[in-house]
């Protein structure tokens, strides 16, 4: 083959691989624009906290985008939000949080956004909100008479509070299918129901003077509230898990323990080792301590990683702990 031919074809075959790179070029750039309009143009709910936004999946499904801010066993009371997050609580259709104060660094964000337009749902606020109030000495410092925002602690609440989420969905939230929404909530009341019966169930295996609780912090009102537990106090005197218990709190606690013979208290299961020092060290080494998910679900295979899950779980939990030795 002369170098003459040879150099033709060469430069054949650069022209050849050249048009095949700009071909694949643009059909991956087609591609990605296509994406891109897809993701643009599905609908977006953001959550801010991981109870509320497995409830949200649950009802929403396939229909549109479910962004959850709150990180699996995180704290409600601190978790704050990134730069990146607080921009996705502009761009959403709908923005579902538990208002009542629980979401103490993100409130501002959610505020900012509502004043701009931006359709809002404060589910605690739509949940017949109780009270902070206890049956013995050690109350909820300077938030008795304030409203408890741990409504989910009731399931029948949680109930109601979907079939309302649902009609928020509706409403606001373009491109989906509203058949499809009410029939994911019907599904998911009926889910819910039966966690109910299940939990009075469960719980009438409690004897009526063992119906007592002392939890880290005052979470679980509107449960005492459904299924008739007396509150009796807490480590921390307080709805917000920021507030930190003093001696004079802890004194109060055990006084309030001994008259109503509990030794048992339900933490967090974020925090249990480090309370039953405490509690060992100031109340005695008689008081048992039993970890419960109060206010974040877990990772996935962590034990509470849905609602209902989650509910169960401290369900069998609580029944085994006031019924024991």
């Amino acid at each position: 083959m002369s170098r003459t031919h040879a150099k033709q074809r060469a430069r054949v075959g650069i022209a050849r691989l050249r048009s095949l790179i700009v071909s694949l070029l643009a059909l991956v750039t087609a591609a990605t624009a296509t994406a891109c309009t897809t993701d643009e143009n599905r609908p977006d709910i953001v959550v801010t906290t991981n109870i509320l936004g497995d409830v949200v999946r649950e009802i929403v499904g396939d229909e549109a985008d479910v962004t959850v801010l709150m990180k699996p066993d995180a704290d409600p009371h601190s978790f704050g939000l990134s730069a990146v997050q607080a921009a996705e609580l502009e761009q959403a259709d709908l923005i579902v949080h538990n208002g009542l104060g629980l979401e103490e660094n993100v409130l501002r964000h959610v505020d900012a956004v509502r004043e701009s337009g931006v359709a809002t749902f404060a589910a605690g606020e739509a949940a017949d909100p109780l009270t902070f109030h206890t049956d013995g000495d050690n109350g909820p410092d300077g938030e008795a008479g304030q409203p408890d925002p741990h409504f989910w602690t009731d399931p029948d609440r949680v109930r109601t509070v979907a079939g309302l989420i649902a009609g928020q969905v509706v409403e606001h939230v373009d491109g989906v299918d509203a058949d499809t929404i009410r029939a994911n909530a019907d599904r998911y009341a009926k889910q819910l129901t039966a966690l109910t019966a299940w939990m009075e169930e469960s719980f009438g295996r409690v004897p009526a003077d063992r119906r007592a609780l002392v939890t880290n912090h005052h979470v679980f009102g509107y449960l005492a509230d459904r299924f008739g537990f007396r509150v009796i106090g807490a480590v921390i005197p307080s709805g917000t898990t920021l507030a930190s218990p003093s001696s004079s709190d802890l004194r109060s606690l055990a006084e309030a323990m001994d008259k109503a013979g509990v030794r048992t208290v339900f933490a967090d299961s974020s925090q249990p080792t480090r309370l039953a020092e405490v509690l060992r060290t100031e109340l005695g080494p008689g008081v048992r301590v039993v970890e419960l998910y109060s206010e974040s679900l877990t990772s996935k295979g962590g034990g509470a990683d849905t609602y209902l899950r989650m509910m169960r779980a401290n369900t069998t939990a609580m029944v085994t702990g006031l019924t024991g030795p």
